[in-house]
């Protein structure tokens, strides 16, 4: 696994076990609750919806999504919840940059032994033959619901091995986003929404839940 991701993706590791990725040098990662996350996905849409927007990566970890966005974008995030009129309201939305790790989530049953085989010829294969546009299937919805549940970080959406995984990294249109990418405002502010109402919506079940206890 350590292979594929230093190898394949040219994302640096940190030495230990489990393997954890450096953040900061080619991704920074949002994390939020996963309810917030998934609704915040289907707002923005599905992947993929054209070809020049492609999907960026976003991991599952216990009950946080993980989504990985241009390096860079942590520092960016306390401006734009501010710019957003975000910044005095209480979301559970944080930022991992420069200095930070995250860990490696587990590779699809399907693509494992290709990419955390030995480097060469024969693994290059494997992985490149494991998936259209990315180096690894998405994981089956048992398999990493299952997994995810268990506190394992597994991939909800892999990186595209394609034209390089950054290419579809979440980034400031102003600072060099592309048209390849979405805008990472767009992304705060979808984000920063969906954990308003998560809050909301768990603080007003609260009290019907402790009185149906009673």
């Amino acid at each position: 696994m350590r292979w594929y991701y230093e190898s394949v993706l040219g994302w640096p590791t940190a030495p230990g076990t489990p393997v954890r990725l450096r953040t900061g040098v080619r991704f920074d990662v949002l994390d939020v609750p996963v309810q917030a996350g998934h609704a915040a996905l289907r707002r923005l849409g599905p992947p993929g919806a054209t070809p020049r927007r492609p999907g960026f990566p976003v991991a599952l970890r216990g009950g946080r999504m993980l989504l990985l966005v241009a390096a860079g974008g942590a520092e960016e995030l306390p401006g734009l919840l501010e710019w957003l009129e975000w910044g005095s309201l209480p979301l559970d939305l944080t930022a991992v940059g420069a200095g930070g790790l995250m860990e490696a989530p587990l590779l699809p049953a399907t693509g494992a032994a290709g990419a955390a085989g030995s480097a060469g010829a024969a693994g290059s294969a494997d992985v490149g033959r494991a998936g259209r546009g990315s180096a690894l299937p998405p994981p089956r919805p048992r398999d990493h619901d299952g997994r995810a549940r268990r506190g394992a970080a597994v991939w909800l959406r892999p990186p595209e091995q394609e034209g390089g995984a950054e290419t579809s990294l979440p980034a400031l249109s102003a600072v060099g986003g592309t048209a390849a990418a979405p805008d990472l405002a767009r992304l705060v502010h979808t984000l920063a929404t969906e954990c308003h109402r998560f809050r909301l919506s768990s603080r007003c079940a609260s009290p019907r839940l402790a009185r149906a206890t009673r």
